[in-house]
């Protein structure tokens, strides 16, 4: 009969000690291993979102704040009209002691030599004459001299007109003058005094000197502000050639003015104030920001909830584990 070594009692239904460490080293240290990358893994996650999140937010106050600095400072729209026909525009002049020699309406800009320079002429163009009061002193009286200016741009329509002072012992002579925007207007006023008293002190005065031939452009621009309120302007161009006088010496004394007026083009321009910002897109930036903003809160959320249910089943297994070796 073949002998058996003795069982020992201490090996029955026990596990040495050195092979379960062995075997549960090797068996967590994958598991912690991949835990601890999910934690670190969701960590970076939030940071990032939280991140966006910022970026989001200052987005949303630099819109604000863009959209609200476009409605203090509007920007100025420039547009141009084109016109077959300008209506009449009013040319005022204050001619103090000359006396207006001619007026005529030429056309294609053709102005035949004059015929006697210095003598009173032809007046073909309507005319009116008012005296009021000067508009900032109340005191001192003006006399204006209201001329209906050109209207067929197309034919480069212009107003001729002459005048004359006699023997002035001044160093400079010039007269002065203003435009504004329609004749008619002057014409049908009621109070045409008051009317000239508001134009000018809107509108700008030029002037025109003796002893040469001033050709004016005109060019109308009208601006239209925040409030809805319409404002006409003239800018002109302006160019003078020497006079030749060729009249008798002892005729010189007297002082000659000319000064054609002309449109510059067909072209009306107008400016408006208008506002770059538009609230409907701001709204909708802000919307999507807004969205964004929910959307990374709730992944946040979601990140934090499966973040703890981790946790929690690595707590139950390591409590499971620690009953099994009990």
């Amino acid at each position: 009969m073949e002998e058996t070594e003795p069982e020992d009692p201490n090996l029955n239904g026990t596990i040495l000690p050195g092979l379960y460490d062995e075997d549960e080293t090797r068996n967590s240290s994958p598991r912690l291993n991949k835990n601890c990358l999910k934690n670190v893994f969701a960590v970076i996650l939030i940071f990032i979102y939280l991140l966006l999140m910022a970026v989001a937010a200052f987005l949303a106050y630099q819109t604000i704040t863009d959209f609200l600095e476009k409605l203090k400072h509007p920007v100025m729209s420039v547009s141009y009209k084109e016109v077959l026909e300008y209506d009449a525009p009013g040319i005022a002049l204050f001619p103090g002691m000359a006396q207006l020699l001619s007026c005529k309406h030429y056309f294609h800009d053709h102005i035949p030599p004059l015929e006697n320079p210095g003598q009173f002429g032809k007046i073909d163009c309507k005319t009116e004459e008012i005296n009021y009061t000067h508009p900032f002193t109340n005191q001192t009286m003006r006399h204006a001299l209201i001329v209906r200016g050109p209207t067929k741009v197309r034919q480069r329509e212009v107003v001729f007109l002459q005048f004359r002072l006699n023997k002035t012992e001044q160093d400079f002579t010039a007269i002065d003058y203003l435009l504004f925007f329609s004749f008619q207007e002057f014409h049908n006023s009621a109070d045409k005094a008051q009317f000239m008293k508001d134009c000018e002190s809107s509108y700008s005065m030029w002037t025109f000197s003796g002893g040469f031939r001033t050709w004016v452009k005109m060019a109308l621009v009208t601006t239209t502000e925040e409030d809805g309120n319409r404002s006409v302007e003239f800018r002109q161009e302006s160019s003078v050639v020497s006079y030749n006088d060729r009249r008798q010496p002892s005729e010189r004394s007297d002082r000659l003015f000319f000064v054609v007026f002309e449109w510059k083009d067909p072209f009306i321009q107008e400016v408006q104030d208008i506002v770059t910002g538009n609230p409907w897109n701001m709204i909708a930036i802000l919307c999507g920001i807004f969205l964004a903003l929910f959307k990374a809160a709730d992944f946040a959320k979601f990140s934090i909830k499966w973040m703890i249910k981790i946790r929690k089943r690595q707590l139950r297994n390591r409590t499971r584990e620690l009953k099994d070796i009990s």
